[in-house]
C-alpha cells in the first residue's frame, strides 16, 4: 500500500488528475496488474442519502448506513473490487482479499479525515452458509466507486478506480473529475425523500403463523428445562405486497429520523433487493487500536406518559428473566473474545438504552486491540453472538434451522465496513427487511430463556416489526 500526499485539488485541473493517473499506470503496465487507486478529499457538507439518492440505481450495488446520534453517516455506491465467499472460513478469506487489494494500492488525500480513504464495504449472513436463491451470498465483500462520508461536521468525498495497462487514463481522470464537481456543488433537496400521493396499500402474511410461534416457544422452554440449551433466539418473518414500488431511500429516510440511536442501513446486491433496517446492536468498532464491542438482551416496551416509561425500566433491570438472558449473553462474549489477549472493560450492572419504541438492557465492553490481531479475527469470534443466536452456540444453531420456516439470509447477520488503515465498525442486521420491488420480506425475533412465556415473546416481536411497517408506509 501506497500514501501519497499528493492532492489533486491543489491544481484544480483535471490535467493535474490525468497526469497524476498516468503514473498511477506505470507499475500495472511494469507488472501486467490491475492498481487500486483511492482518491479522498475533504468537501462542503453533504447528507450521503441525499447523494446516494441522486444517484441510485437499482442495478447497481451500493451500502448505507447512519447514526444520527453520532453524527456519523457513509455512504459507497457502484464496485470496482468485490469478493464472495463462504463456509467457515468466509471471514479469513474476506481479510485476505482485504490485504491482497492493498498490497499494490495508491491512497491519494489527507488520510486524517474522518473516512478518508479505500472501505471494504462487507455483509455476512447470520449462517456460514445460505441457500443459493437468496438475494445476498453468505459473505460479499465490495469496494465502491465513489463514497461520501460525514463525521461531525467534516465531509469527505472519495473516488475508487482500477487502473490496468490497457485503462483510458483521459477517461478515467475526467469521470473522477466531474464526480468532484459535483460533490461541491451538491446541493440537498429537502423533498427528495417525502412520498408522492397516497401511501401505498399492502397485504401482509406471515411466512409460518402466530400459532406456530408460541408453540415453538414453548417447546424451546422445555428444551432448556432438560439442559439442551441455556438460551435460543427464534424469529418471525412476514411477507410485504403493495400496489406500488417501494422505494427503500425513503423508507430509510425515515428510520433514520425515528430511531437516531440506531443503525439506519440500506445494502445493495445490485441486482435490485434491498437489504434494510433500523439497528439498535452494535457488534464491533476498531478504532486507533481501541475495540468497543456490547451486550444488548432483554427488552420491554416504552411507556405512553413518563411515569409509566420509568416504571417499565426500573422492572426491566429488576426482572430475573431478562438479567438472567443479558448475563447469558455477556459471558458468551467474554468468553469468547478474552482467549484472543484482550483485556475487557465493562460496568459491574447492565445499563438501560431506549429507543422510539422499546428499551434494552445493555452492557458496553472495551478493550485496547493486541498487536496482530484485527477486527474481522474479533468477528470471526463473535459473530453470531448469543444476542442473536444463543448459548451454547452451535446447540442453538441447530435448534434455529429446525425451527424457523425460512432463511434468515442477512437477518441478524454482521454488516459494516473496514477501512485500509484496519480500522472498521459492524453492526447486527436486525429490525429490518428484504425490499424487492413491490414485496417485502419482514423479520423480528426475541430471546427465549428459562422462564419466557410464549404471548409475552409474540408481543416482543410485533413490537419490533411496527417499526419497520411503519417505515415502509408513512407519508
Amino acid at each position: 500500500m501506497n500514501l501519497v500526499s499528493l492532492d489533486p485539488a491543489e491544481n484544480q485541473s483535471s490535467e493535474a488528475l490525468r497526469s497524476f493517473l498516468e503514473k498511477c499506470q506505470a507499475p500495472a503496465r511494469r507488472f501486467h496488474r490491475q492498481q487500486l487507486v483511492s482518491i479522498s478529499l475533504e468537501v462542503d457538507s453533504l447528507d450521503p442519502l441525499a447523494v446516494l439518492g441522486s444517484i441510485f440505481e437499482s442495478d447497481e450495488r451500493h451500502f448505507y448506513v447512519e447514526r444520527p446520534a453520532e453524527h456519523l453517516a457513509i455512504a459507497g455506491a457502484e464496485a470496482v473490487l468485490e469478493f464472495t465467499s463462504s463456509g467457515a472460513s468466509r471471514f479469513e478469506e474476506c481479510q485476505a482479499f482485504v490485504d491482497d487489494a492493498l498490497a499494490n494500492a495508491i491512497i491519494v488525500g489527507d488520510q486524517g479525515v474522518p473516512f478518508a480513504g479505500p472501505h471494504f464495504f462487507t455483509a455476512f449472513s447470520f449462517f456460514d452458509e445460505v441457500p443459493s436463491d437468496l438475494a445476498f451470498p453468505s459473505a460479499s465483500m465490495f469496494v465502491p466507486r465513489w463514497q461520501v462520508a460525514t463525521k461531525g461536521k467534516r465531509t469527505v468525498a472519495v473516488a475508487n478506480l482500477l487502473i490496468d495497462e490497457d485503462t483510458d487514463i483521459a477517461a478515467a481522470a475526467e469521470k473522477v473529475w466531474r464526480a468532484h464537481s459535483k460533490f461541491c456543488e451538491f446541493t440537498y433537496a429537502e423533498k427528495m425523500f417525502t412520498a408522492k400521493g397516497e401511501s401505498p396499500r399492502s397485504t401482509m402474511s406471515e411466512v409460518s403463523s402466530p400459532e406456530h410461534y408460541r408453540e415453538s416457544v414453548q417447546r424451546m422452554v422445555e428444551r432448556i428445562s432438560a439442559g439442551e440449551f441455556d438460551k435460543i433466539v427464534l424469529a418471525r418473518a412476514k411477507d410485504l405486497v403493495a400496489d406500488q414500488q417501494m422505494d427503500p431511500l425513503r423508507a430509510l429516510d425515515g428510520l433514520r429520523k425515528k430511531f437516531p440511536e440506531c443503525f439506519a442501513f440500506s445494502v445493495a446486491n445490485g441486482k435490485g433487493p434491498s437489504f434494510i433496517g433500523a439497528s439498535p446492536e452494535r457488534l464491533v468498532r476498531g478504532y486507533g487500536g481501541m475495540l468497543t464491542t456490547e451486550a444488548l438482551a432483554g427488552s420491554t416496551k416504552r411507556g405512553a406518559t413518563e411515569d409509566e416509561d420509568q416504571a417499565l425500566g426500573q422492572a426491566l433491570q429488576h426482572s430475573a428473566k431478562d438479567l438472567r438472558e443479558h448475563r447469558l449473553v455477556l459471558d458468551s462474549i467474554l468468553r469468547r473474545i478474552q482467549p484472543m489477549g484482550l483485556q475487557l472493560s465493562y460496568p459491574e450492572k447492565p445499563q438501560l438504552r431506549q429507543l422510539a419504541n422499546v428499551q434494552h438492557l445493555h452492557t458496553p465492553i472495551k478493550t485496547a486491540m493486541p498487536v496482530g490481531v484485527r477486527l474481522l479475527d474479533i468477528i470471526s469470534h463473535l459473530h453470531p453472538t448469543p444476542a442473536v443466536g444463543g448459548v451454547p452456540r452451535e446447540a442453538a444453531l441447530a435448534g434455529i434451522r429446525s425451527t424457523e420456516q425460512f432463511a434468515r439470509g442477512l437477518y441478524a447477520g454482521a454488516l459494516g465496513w473496514v477501512d485500509s488503515r484496519g480500522n472498521g465498525e459492524f453492526f447486527v442486521g436486525l429490525r429490518s427487511a428484504l425490499i424487492e420491488g413491490k414485496k417485502a420480506r419482514l423479520y423480528a425475533g426475541a430471546g427465549i430463556v428459562e422462564g419466557s412465556e410464549p404471548e409475552k415473546e409474540l408481543a416482543e416481536t410485533e413490537l419490533k416489526f411496527k417499526a419497520m411497517e411503519e417505515a415502509l408506509f408513512e407519508s
